[in-house]
């Protein structure tokens, strides 16, 4: 079965290369937020919004315009794909999937664009990738991409690194079967609860960052007054600017190590389990708890899920999800007696009726685990 999957290398680019990137950016971006104001304002005047045809006839219109006849020394296909991103925002809008499009900001801290594999221009060879208009430079291979490659996307983070990701269509195949299931309960003190037994931990990589975040933080908002007192704009002040750098590298470190660790404990579930029942967490309400928020938004519920559905799909296996509202924590597993609804500080309880002790995590993966079962031999 084919499957998109994507791969991503860090590349180090020569100082030409750099700028190049930085100018190819700054084009897509120009491109988006030109063409949005003029998609308002023909929406504005007729009612009726602009095609992705009818604004890549414009751009090359533009092109040619002394104003803007930088816009070919980039690569053309950043700036069509810019296009079909504004034009894919559109169509969601209309079709109430997400908000209307705003303008790109070169504030945000991730700037990007996205090539198109054509006449062999993305390629990769040893310990170098071939990019369009960049040529070959030099990138940190962790993995051989194999498949048909569809496009790669250019991003530089705010600490100043440049990234690529190659998409390949792929062949993918189906694990050998485990005859195994399991349920999943997701919590903050411990990250996963499998109904066997067997608890992971919950690393808490924010928080063990977190005096060392806040003080390189507190150095950064000092030299942003140093830098306002002085009438230094901010992209001009250089310590600010160092400073931000080294606050972003944290912040990436934090999140490279989530994803590490997600990653693997996703792919870990999928080779062991045919089936994995877990509770369809509604992570968007419970972090409008503000004393819980910050701990939820560490633990990643939402990225975890995302992975192991995807993980799923590639290669056989089945996620069950059970429905938000299942008195999970409240059932006991043994006989299936109702015990009320016990507070959150309640860790461990007896079931009156069979005399059964339960952990409260383990118990609820359990009824998980029967209850998804009970949905899967329905389907």
């Amino acid at each position: 079965m084919l499957r998109h999957k994507a791969y991503k290398y860090r590349i180090y680019p020569t100082k030409e290369q750099a700028i190049l990137i930085t100018k190819t950016i700054g084009c897509s971006r120009f491109v988006y937020n030109y063409f949005l104001d003029q998609w308002n304002t023909c929406y504005a005047d007729t009612g009726k919004g602009l095609t992705y045809s009818a604004c890549s006839k414009l751009l090359t219109h533009l092109k040619k315009q002394p104003d803007t006849e930088w816009l070919r020394e980039v690569d053309k296909f950043s700036l069509q794909n810019a296009l079909r991103n504004l034009a894919d925002s559109f169509s969601r809008f209309f079709t109430h999937q997400n908000d209307q499009p705003r303008y790109k900001s070169k504030k945000n801290p991730i700037q990007s664009y996205t090539t198109h594999f054509t006449n062999n221009n993305i390629a990769v060879c040893d310990k170098y990738i071939k990019l369009p208009k960049l040529g070959w430079v030099t990138c940190a291979k962790s993995q051989e991409p194999t498949g048909r490659i569809v496009k790669a996307t250019i991003r530089k983070q705010a600490s100043g690194t440049f990234f690529v990701s190659i998409l390949c269509e792929e062949e993918m195949h189906e694990l050998p079967k485990t005859d195994s299931a399991i349920g999943l309960d997701l919590g903050i003190t411990d990250f996963a609860v499998f109904s066997d037994g067997h608890k992971v931990d919950n690393n808490r990589f924010t928080a063990k960052m977190e005096a060392k975040l806040k003080r390189e933080q507190r150095k950064l908002s000092r030299r942003a007054l140093v830098a306002k007192k002085n009438g230094i704009s901010l992209f001009e002040a250089k310590n600010y600017q160092k400073q931000k750098r080294k606050v972003a590298r944290l912040h990436e470190k934090v999140m490279n190590q989530r994803n590490d660790f997600l990653n693997k404990l996703s792919t870990e579930i999928i080779k062991t389990h045919d089936v994995i029942c877990m509770e369809d967490l509604n992570t968007k309400e419970m972090l409008r708890n503000h004393k819980l928020a910050k701990s939820i938004s560490d633990v990643s519920w939402s990225s975890f899920v995302a992975k192991l559905q995807y993980k799923a799909e590639w290669y056989g296996r089945a996620i069950i999800k059970v429905d938000t509202w299942f008195p999970s924590s409240q059932l006991c597993s043994e006989c299936g007696h109702r015990d009320g609804k016990k507070s959150l500080d309640i860790r461990e309880w007896t079931c009156p009726v069979c005399h059964a002790h339960h952990d409260r995590d383990i118990n609820a993966s359990k009824n998980i685990l029967a209850e998804g079962l009970r949905r899967y031999t329905l389907v």
